[in-house]
Formats: structure tokens, C-alpha cells, sequence
């Protein structure tokens, strides 16, 4: 059981800290834990008014979750809280990441092969039930959301143009 919490603490901690920075106006996107003997506690935070996350809105976001878990104290020994912004060529994390950059041009990687690959690079499609869409050069492929293990947008002009960038 012990391996079971330690790896759903990221999950754990999100649990903790989101309905106090959801009530700030912000959402997370991801929750991670990196490290070795010193742990490292990653929150990548994104407005919810879509304005760009500051310098300013890192360190209130910061406080909060500082305050958050000093009373909670999930995580077993000493770390280091960094927090974030997801920036242009975000991780897409959730069900509703690949439906909301529908359009834009992703890669995506999978736990085991699907179709004979592991790894797929194009132009995100949404989602068709527990499955995301994504037109590929040689097709469109339907990936199962949850043998995704890594998946993040491509920095592209048209994702810049969206972003106000171009």
C-alpha cells in the first residue's frame, strides 16, 4: 500500500490544493513529483481568464499552496515547491486538454503500441469517447486516453497566432 500512496500523491496533492487555487481564478493543469533525495513538487497553473500567468500570480500561487500543505503534510521529508505556467507548447493532461486544442498540432505517446507505434505526431481532432482523435499524415488514428503517457502541443506558427504570438 505504501507504493500505492507514493504514487498517487501528485493526485493526492491536487486533491489539497485545487479547490483553493480553482477559487483564485486559476486551474491546474499538472501536478508532478521529481527527485531524488531531495524531492521536487511541480504545480504548472494556468488562468482561468486565459491571461498569461505572471511572475506575480506564481508567487500568490506559491503562498497558497505553501500554507496548504504545512497544515496537510503529504509529502515525507523535505522538497522544493516550483510552480509554473503551462506556456505556449503546453502538456496536455487531462480528457478535455485534447478536446479544447482540437486543431492544433500534437504529440502524443503510449504507454504499449497502438497500431504497431508508440508515438504519434499531428493535428489533435477532439475526442470520441474514452479516445483521442488525431489526424496523422498517413490517417487518423484514435488513441485510448488512458495508454497516453506523455502528450503536449507542437510549437507551431498557427498555435502562436492563437496564443497572440504572430
Amino acid at each position: 500500500m505504501g507504493q500505492a500512496r507514493e504514487r498517487d500523491l501528485p493526485g493526492r496533492i491536487e486533491r489539497v490544493i485545487a479547490p483553493a487555487i480553482e477559487a483564485m481564478g486559476y486551474g491546474i493543469v499538472r501536478v508532478q513529483i521529481t527527485g531524488g533525495a531531495r524531492s521536487v513538487l511541480q504545480v504548472m497553473a494556468e488562468r482561468e481568464d486565459g491571461a498569461p500567468v505572471t511572475l506575480d500570480d506564481c508567487a500568490t500561487i506559491s503562498r497558497t499552496i505553501s500554507a496548504l500543505l504545512d497544515v496537510e503534510d503529504p509529502i515525507p521529508g523535505a522538497y522544493s515547491l516550483e510552480v509554473s505556467s503551462p506556456g505556449i507548447d503546453r502538456p496536455l493532461v487531462k480528457r478535455g486538454d485534447f478536446a479544447r486544442f482540437a486543431g492544433f498540432e500534437a504529440k502524443i505517446e503510449t504507454r504499449r503500441p497502438i497500431d504497431g507505434r508508440k508515438r504519434f505526431r499531428g493535428k489533435l481532432l477532439g475526442l470520441s469517447g474514452d479516445a483521442v482523435r488525431i489526424a496523422l499524415a498517413d490517417g487518423e488514428a484514435e488513441i485510448p486516453y488512458m495508454e497516453i503517457c506523455r502528450a503536449k502541443l507542437v510549437l507551431t506558427d498557427e498555435l502562436l497566432a492563437a496564443a497572440g504570438g504572430a
